[in-house]
Parts: structure tokens; sequence; C-alpha cells
């Protein structure tokens, strides 16, 4: 097979046929019946003729590279098993890291799976009263850290979490060794089952307080079949996930789907810079390519200057994820790195990719694309308390997902009622709005509670926002709604432009024109204002709360 076929070639037919449980049956499986997620990404590769080839591969910030093959990363997530059973902490026990992308978070994360605890990645960015609210909301039994971390986030409410019974230090030689016992300590992997709890994610709690949505060792499934039919990886490919590890795209997609496909993960311990992003894609050789939006237009707004010689001749696929992809950024893509960008939609809670736009079809820029195989998708209405399913194309609606699927979360911690709440008539809910067309793809338009009433129009922020990042001054745009005695809601706009572009009252006058001619009157902005950077989270999402309360604040009126 060419090198550039897509590992799925039919799609039509893959959905017709497929079953989960066909899809369990491609994975190796404990030799009890069991699954466990450390067993199926490292294990059986270590055990078999990948077991020299490289599993991870480490750039440092200074350009030195860290490789560690399947069998040597097999042989020390065993050993921190080991310890962790040699200190009591068992099937169900949480363990927490609060790290960077460094060696000892990927050895900590594969560790517990083995044993069968619960791993959760903290983000190592976040602030004090976060981190004490996620380690107490988990109940997690031991941190896996850096001295500086604890001492600064962790130590000051010590006392207010009476779960935590261990501190690991990977830059204390004696704390971390001892997580790295003997060779002879290697434990077996624990007899887990597909529905034995394996990940705790915590929602970022950009649109209210964090949720802890908990997994089972069966998302490996979804990460096994999303990884070669979504992103096409194969175990030549040399892979590389930008998010942070400290979020659930950062583990499902830059630990588990590449190990469990026989990748080669790629780990950038730099941050984000336009010239060290493209010397790592040429250098590194990157053949599979999974990004944020926001890394691209960030990308596009650099400008075509340091782009290299040549290009990247390796790269075959890229694709994006965490908020909607505009169709600008697929030609950029195209255009800059010879190969457009894969938009694809997934949550915390749906633990995996969903929706996306495959390889292996037709690609239709500012589409989130087709349901993959396995995954049943619908636009619905709410009646009461029940949903109707909206089958006409083009009707816009709530984006709900027929239930169960193996990365399906189990529950929100300590908190059924909520979780109970995400459900009805067997669909699970996902707050978002979307469309569908009339070819199946489905178009996203605004989280339920983003949504702008304006003059007994509901607008989505999204639909906004893509169309003004067409117009060719504009790199990216936030929309809110601002209150209006008469209108209920204004639709005010937020835009950022691309380097080099001046900004100036004739500018933001024509952007409102063009938005009021390809959106309508009752539809486009009323106000807009031009913005050096707009607000944004650590994963790099804008932050529509902090525009609204900027507003609020400043009084502006545009």
């Amino acid at each position: 097979m060419d090198h550039r076929t897509p590992n799925l070639i039919d799609p039509a037919a893959a959905r017709r046929g497929f079953s989960w449980t066909a899809a369990r049956d491609e994975l190796t499986g404990l030799p009890d019946g069991g699954l466990n997620v450390a067993y199926e990404a490292v294990s059986r590769h270590a055990a078999g003729p990948r077991a020299h080839a490289e599993a991870l591969r480490f750039v440092r910030a200074d350009g030195r590279r860290h490789s560690v093959s399947y069998r040597q990363l097999d042989d020390r997530m065993r050993r921190f098993a080991a310890r962790l059973r040699s200190i009591g902490v068992g099937k169900g026990d949480v363990v927490c890291t609060l790290l960077g992308r460094q060696p000892e978070l990927y050895v900590a994360a594969l560790g517990a799976l083995a044993r069968g605890a619960v791993f959760c990645p903290l983000f190592a960015a976040l602030g004090p009263e976060p981190v004490e609210a996620r380690l107490a909301r988990g109940h997690a039994r031991v941190l896996v850290t850096t001295e500086r971390a604890y001492r600064t986030k962790v130590a000051p409410a010590r006392e207010r979490l009476p779960d935590l019974r261990h501190i690991v230090l990977v830059d204390d030689e004696t704390s971390w060794s001892a997580f790295q016992a003997d060779p002879s300590a290697g434990d077996e992997i624990e007899g887990t089952s597909a529905d034995d709890p394996a990940l705790l994610h915590f929602t970022s709690g950009t649109t209210g307080a964090a949720k802890g949505a908990l997994h089972g060792h069966a998302v490996v499934i979804a990460h096994h079949t999303t990884g070669r039919w979504v992103l096409d990886l194969r175990p030549c490919d040399v892979f590389w996930c930008t998010a942070d590890p400290g979020w659930v795209t950062g583990t499902c997609y830059g630990i588990i789907a590449p190990l469990v496909c026989g990748a080669t993960l790629l780990v950038d311990e730099g941050g984000f810079e336009p010239r060290r992003w493209y010397s790592v894609l040429r250098d590194e050789s990157v053949t599979v390519w999974y990004t944020a939006p926001t890394a691209i237009r960030m990308l596009m707004k650099a400008g075509p200057d340091l782009l290299p010689t040549g290009g990247f001749p390796k790269l075959r696929h890229v694709a994006s994820v965490g908020e909607p992809l505009n169709a600008e950024a697929v030609q950029w893509g195209a255009e800059a790195l010879g190969r457009p960008v894969h938009d694809t939609w997934w949550q915390t809670e749906t633990g995996a990719i969903c929706i996306a736009n495959l390889p292996a079809e037709p690609l239709v820029p500012g589409s989130m694309g087709r349901p993959i195989p396995g995954i049943e998708a619908a636009i619905a209405r709410r009646e009461g308390a029940h949903l109707i399913i909206e089958d006409a194309p083009d009707s816009e609606g709530l984006l709900v997902l027929r239930a169960p699927w193996p990365s399906m979360f189990r529950t929100y911690v300590y908190d059924e009622a909520r979780y109970r709440k995400c459900f009805a008539d067997g669909w699970y809910i996902t707050g978002d709005r979307a469309r569908r067309d009339a070819e199946g793809r489905f178009w996203f338009v605004g989280r339920q509670d983003d949504l702008i009433k304006s003059s007994g129009h509901l607008i989505g922020p999204c639909e906004v926002e893509r169309t003004l990042m067409a117009h060719p001054a504009v790199v990216d745009a936030g929309v809110i709604g601002k209150p209006d005695p008469v209108a209920g809601e204004i639709v005010k706009a937020f835009v950022e432009l691309h380097a080099g572009v001046t900004p100036d009252e004739s500018l933001r006058r024509d952007i409102l024109a063009y938005a009021r001619r390809r959106l309508g009157p009752a539809v486009a902005p009323k106000e807009l204002k031009l913005t050096d950077a707009l607000p944004r989270n650590r994963s790099g999402k804008i932050l529509r709360r902090v525009l609204k309360a900027q507003e609020v604040e400043q009084g502006d009126v545009g």
C-alpha cells in the first residue's frame, strides 16, 4: 500500500459494518481476558517486534534529544507500578501528576495505569487554589511533581488534603529513585477490566467549576480506533501532539493513542515559538501532527517568511482540536505546510474523537466532519424532559451522541446527579449546538450557554467569528453578547489582525461592512473593536467571559 493511502480506505463501508466488539478484538488483551491501557500502549509492543523501536523522543528546550524504546518504557513503568504497590496503592487509588513535558510524567502516567490506579493529570501552570480543588475532589493519594511546584502550590494546603499520603519529587534524586527501584522489582500488569476506572480528567472550568470526568480502561479501544482512522497513525510514524499533557488531549492523544498504534511519540519540551515549531516539524521528520486552531492561526499571523525552504516533505497528515477551525486555516495548511488541516471534535466527557474530517474522505473546510464509525450523532431539541431528533437537513439544535461507546465518561466524581443530567432518552447531550447538512457533515454553531439572544434571534458566536476570520486582515476573533435595553443583547466583536496590518477606523468599518454583507444585519456585529491580542486560557481557547468582564469594567462602546 502507498504510504499516503489512508488507513481507513472506505469509511462508508466501515460505518455500515462497524462494531466496538470487533474493535476490541484488534487489541491483545490481558491473558485473563481483561483490558489495561498501559499493557496495550506499551507492554504488547515491548514483547514483540517493536521492542527496540523508539517509543518516546524528547526534544529538550536546548535542542538535545533523548529517546526511550518500548522495552525501556515498559521496564520503567513496571518499576513505578511496583513502587506504588509497595506503598499500598492499588486499584482505584488516584495518582496525580503536576508536571510539564518531561520524561517522568510519561513513566508515572503509564506506571499508574499498569498498577490499576487512576491517572489524573493536572496542568502545571494552574495556581494553588485550582490545584488544591482538584486534589481534594479527586481524593488524590499520590502526587508526582517538582519541588518548586509542591512548595508553592501544594504544601500550604497539605493539612486540608488528608487523602494525599505520598509526594514524589522528580527533581529530588532520593524521592524519584525510590520509584525507579531495582529492575527485578518490575510488577506484572494489574488484571483490570474494561470497566475499571483508569483516567480522571478535570475540565478547564472556563464555563463554570471544573468537573472531574472518570473514564474506564475501555478508552484504549477508542484511542486505538481513532488513532488509526482519524489521525492515520502507523508504526513507522513520528507523531507530534502539541497539547499540554495536563489536559485531556495531551493524555489521550499525547500519550495513549500514538503508543497503542506503535508510533514514535515526539515530545517537545519548549514552548510555542514559530521558528522552533517549524524546525521541529522539519528536523524531527514529523509525519503526523495534531495541534490546536489557535496555534495554526498564530503561525498564520507570524507570516510566510519564517517557513523553511523546502517545506515539510515527511509531513503526511495534519489535524486540529479544541475549538472550531476556520476555512482559512485549512487552506493555509495546504499552502504553507503542504497538507490541509483536518478538524476533529470531541470533549473531555467523550474521552476520544467522535466527529472528524477523516483522511479518507473529501475535506470540506469549516466543517466538523462526520461521526467516526461506531458513533451515532444527531441534532435534537428539548421538549420537557425528552429529546426530539431533528432529521431535516440543515436543522440547527443540540448536538447529541447515542450512548454508550467505549471512551464515554462513567461519571463526574462525587456528582452523580450532574452526570445523569447529561443524558436523555439514551442520548448524551454534549451542550454544543450544531447543524447537520444534507451530506451528513456537522457544523459547529456554539456552546448552548454561549448563545447570544438579540431581538428575538439566537446567534452562535462561532458563526460570526468564522465570518470575521474570512476577512483578509483578520487572523482571529472573539464575539460576545453585550447587554442592550432594546434588543436584549447586541453582538460585539473583538478582532486580532495579521502581522503588519495597520489598525485604523477605516479598517474597522470595512470589517463591519464585510460581516454585514456575509451575515445579514440581524446577525452581524453591531460593534467591533480591534485588539492586539485576545484573552485566552492556557490551552489557547478564547475567553469570552473575560471579554464580557472587560466590557463591563471599561464601559467600552466600540
